[in-house]
């Protein structure tokens, strides 16, 4: 049986973070620690370590924005949620280019939540759908260099880069090529060094630039 993910919550709101929090302990999540402010958020991620970190971007200083850096920095195996009221475009890039791995507005359901909290976990990218149109077609218009520096890739670890430039998640792609999640997590991650990026985020925007959406 494998061990509950872990959760902390950041919310200044006491109403919306509770409700938050007891979403998530109904639904088997362990909530370690939950925070107000970011300095609480950073303290108490360092104390307790959490695997995902929901996390609002409108609280007291230092932001959400900034949390999200700082605690990637202390641990990047740690994945950062953000669940805001705002769908700014300047928002969600600056939660992107920090690192945050998912991005939901507050109008999002229960279901959306929790869905989103195991596939941020489990190495994903998750964005309310309409968001996700906006920071792909962002990242079309930034300019970026046309082939990183790095080894050529493999044949499948390219078929898997355009699989991942196409939304799927490591599930669906391991029922496609009828291999096991950590092959396929494993080739992402060869693929991410051999092109000498950092994450999931950086991986699809490289691909989409490539067009490799579109096959």
């Amino acid at each position: 049986m494998t061990d509950p993910i872990r959760v902390m919550v950041v919310d200044d709101h006491p109403m919306w973070r509770d409700a938050v929090e007891r979403d998530l302990l109904a639904a088997g999540f362990d909530v370690v620690a939950v925070a107000a402010t970011g300095t609480e958020a950073i303290n108490r991620f360092r104390a307790t370590r959490p695997q995902v970190v929901v996390l609002d971007l409108q609280i007291p200083a230092p932001s959400g924005v900034e949390v999200t850096a700082t605690v990637l920095a202390d641990d990047p195996s740690s994945r950062v949620l953000i669940l805001s009221a705002s769908g700014e475009q300047d928002d969600v890039l600056a939660a992107v280019k920090a690192g945050a791995t998912g991005y939901l507005v507050k109008s999002a359901s229960r279901e959306e939540l929790l869905a989103a909290v195991r596939r941020v976990a489990a190495g994903d990218s998750v964005f309310t759908p309409g968001l996700a149109a906006l920071v792909l077609g962002e990242f079309r218009r930034m300019n970026q260099p046309e082939t990183p520096p790095g080894e050529k890739l493999t044949d499948r670890e390219t078929e898997i880069l355009k699989m991942v430039a196409k939304g799927m998640s490591y599930k669906q792609i391991a029922e496609r090529l009828v291999l096991s999640h950590r092959t396929v997590q494993n080739h992402v991650q060869n693929t991410l060094r051999k092109l000498q990026m950092h994450n999931r985020v950086e991986l699809t925007r490289y691909a989409i630039e490539q067009g490799l959406d579109e096959d």
